[in-house]
């Protein structure tokens, strides 16, 4: 009887010693009911971007065999004929059966569970309340800015008091790229006040802006940066307040007189020395507003930094009828334009103004490269230029070919969701195996292209790191399914790409999202005096910092997604966001280009062959012409399509993550 009770606590601990394996790594052996729940893609054994992939017993054409999974293979063979994108049907649904959840170290939620959380209607009391959340998040830090902080560029909410340039260090690029000693935040948060419906507090905004507010100052910042966070805001409000259909309310100035868009002109002016001396037309990162480029400046610069200015300088040349302003943003495009790899398609992250070389090959969605494809659409949205849209459509697809990693269709076939990884721009080989933040804004582009389907997949990744960490980490190492660079620096690109979503479906799960991220900012970031940047996902310590897009972005898309009744959604007039969230309304006034002859290849001849004068600021006027002037986009494509998305395919996106 001994040896019988021996063997059997032998054969107990060996089922327990499987069982903690099991639970703790995933390499318990098969008992025959888990066998369908693959643990975390395979990532133990996957094929890195240095190295030859380990060894694996499963069969090769199954996930997390010895190829690994489809994100870390090369495009198959024929790709870039055929395109990725063009083979996907149409209306096939959203993510498949494999699970986000489990790739991200989590585990699924069973149906149940989910279908309490997510599968019923979002009660219009729990929208309201999430709206008035959203509105009182604004409201707490827009209201300790003021008190504690302006004039200057942002507040520090944690010690309450504000924050500009820093002097003592001029290579302290991360504050000075931004902050310029004009009001930064304020500035930046017009239109959001206007958006709430805050006429009184815009009114005011807008006339301590104009009277406290200068752009002559010692001061070097990031031609990007001042261009869509002051330039772009100043436009926004412009035209808010002399829409004569005044959607948010009396939101007009008594005895206004153009102020904010002549100080957006002298901002501009300002800016133009960076596209003056370049060999190539790509403008300098940096400016000092009174002195022009600084003699020790850097002649490498971000291709989103150079080649995403055309959606405001354009609109300030439209308003002004001064083609200047268009002309180099739109020959800087031009210019990223031709260096684009000829193989490929794909453009690099960092390049010589100078020589054109590429500094930095590799070619993604992310930092570096991100709103440079965003304002190639939303620049042929507003003004109508087809050769932006054929930029746009070619981009898009090398996209498709090269970077995008996964399935072929979202919702059906073999093989792990899709996912667009960084690449060498010249090979299409993947570089490394993180994504960044930034990328979330991916799938609201998506969105207004009418790509809904995979907008909607891709979103679920992005959203599934949020779900994980109650952030989204500034890098996220997929392969390693932990963060790499952890902090959180309030950033909006996962609330846009959530609110176009809504638009775009109207189903109630994106509200659950939304309400999601809202409850996690009130949580882990609220502090004494705003809103502060989490300096770690993981413990949740903070930094005392709070962006300007915070207020600009953030909580407008947050109390958007939340306000149905919004003008933006009821009036009618067709609205488009800039990249950093200021809301410009699409009309058949932007889209005058009298002065297109301007815009040749070189800039200096024109359809003829002969040589024209390029226009300096003010030689040219509106003139009033209709014949240069395209129809408006068709809205079912370009716009956020009503498009039905059955709950049953979100019940199965959702209920593995």
């Amino acid at each position: 009887m001994q040896w019988r009770a021996l063997v059997l606590g032998l054969l107990l601990l060996r089922l327990g010693l499987h069982g903690v394996l099991w639970l703790v790594f995933g390499l318990g052996p098969s008992m025959g009911f888990y066998q369908r729940f693959p643990l975390s893609f395979g990532f133990r054994r996957l094929r890195g971007p240095d190295g030859p992939a380990s060894s694996a017993s499963g069969p090769a054409d199954q996930p997390g065999g010895p190829l690994g999974p489809t994100w870390l293979r090369p495009p198959v063979a024929g790709a870039a004929a055929g395109g990725r994108g063009t083979s996907r049907p149409p209306g096939t649904g959203v993510c498949g059966p494999t699970h986000w959840g489990y790739a991200l170290g989590g585990r699924g939620r069973g149906p149940d569970e989910y279908e309490k959380r997510y599968n019923g209607a979002f009660p219009p009391q729990l929208r309201a309340q999430m709206r008035d959340l959203a509105r009182g998040m604004f409201v707490f830090g827009y209201d300790n800015y003021m008190a504690h902080a302006f004039p200057q560029d942002e507040l520090n909410p944690i010690h309450c008091r504000g924050r500009g340039p820093d002097r003592g260090d001029p290579s302290n690029l991360n504050i000075n790229d931004v902050l310029g000693n004009y009001s930064l935040t304020l500035v930046d948060a017009l239109d959001t006040l206007a958006v709430m419906g805050n006429s009184s507090e815009f009114q005011k905004a807008v006339k301590l802006v104009i009277n406290t507010v200068s752009f002559d100052k010692d001061s070097t910042v990031q031609v990007f940066e001042a261009t869509i966070r002051v330039l772009g805001s100043l436009l926004s409000a412009h035209r808010i307040i002399t829409d004569s259909k005044q959607p948010f309310g009396d939101m007009t100035i008594k005895d206004y007189d153009n102020e904010l868009l002549h100080m957006a002109h002298d901002l501009a002016v300002r800016l133009l020395p960076a596209f003056e001396n370049t060999k190539t037309g790509i403008p300098y990162p940096r400016v000092n507003l009174k002195t022009g480029v600084p003699p020790d400046s850097n002649n490498e610069t971000c291709t989103a930094g150079a080649g995403s200015l055309l959606v405001e300088f354009g609109i300030l040349s439209r308003l002004l009828g001064d083609s200047t302003f268009e002309w180099v943003a739109r020959r800087a495009v031009k210019a990223l334009w031709s260096l684009r790899s000829n193989d490929t398609g794909l453009l690099g992250n960092v390049v010589n103004i100078q020589t054109g070389h590429w500094v930095g090959k590799q070619s993604g969605l992310g930092a570096g490269l991100d709103s440079f494809y965003e304002y190639l659409l939303k620049s042929y949205i507003l003004f109508g230029e087809k050769e932006d849209l054929e930029m746009f459509n070619a981009a898009y697809q090398s996209i498709q070919n090269y970077l995008r990693r996964g399935r072929e269709a979202c919702n059906e076939g073999e093989g792990d969701p899709p996912l667009y990884v960084n690449v060498n721009m010249f090979s299409g080989q993947l570089m490394n195996t993180w994504i960044d933040s930034l990328q979330a804004f991916f799938p609201g582009l998506q969105v207004l292209i009418g790509d809904v389907e995979d907008a909607i997949c891709l979103h679920a990744f992005y959203y599934a790191i949020w779900k994980r960490y109650g952030a989204l980490p500034e890098r996220y190492n997929w392969q390693l399914q932990a963060p790499d660079v952890l902090f959180y620096p309030l950033r909006p690109e996962l609330v846009e790409s959530t609110y176009l979503l809504y638009q775009a479906t109207k189903n109630p799960f994106y509200l659950h999202v939304g309400m999601d991220i809202l409850q996690s900012l009130e949580k882990y970031t609220k502090v004494k005096c705003g809103y502060a940047t989490l300096h770690h996902v993981i413990d949740k310590s903070t930094e005392d910092r709070m962006e300007s897009f915070f207020l600009s972005e953030t909580c407008k898309y947050l109390y958007l997604l939340f306000d149905e009744e919004n003008p933006v959604h009821k009036s009618g007039t067709r609205y488009m966001f800039t990249t950093e969230g200021h809301i410009v309304s699409v009309d058949e006034h932007l889209r005058e280009s009298p002065w297109k002859e301007f815009f040749s290849e070189e800039g200096r001849q024109d359809r003829e062959g002969k040589s024209v004068h390029r226009p300096k600021s003010h030689e040219l006027k509106v003139i009033n012409s209709s014949s240069n002037c395209n129809r408006v986009p068709d809205e079912r494509r370009y716009f956020l399509p009503l498009k039905s998305i059955y709950m049953r395919q979100i019940d199965q996106m959702v209920g593995l993550i």
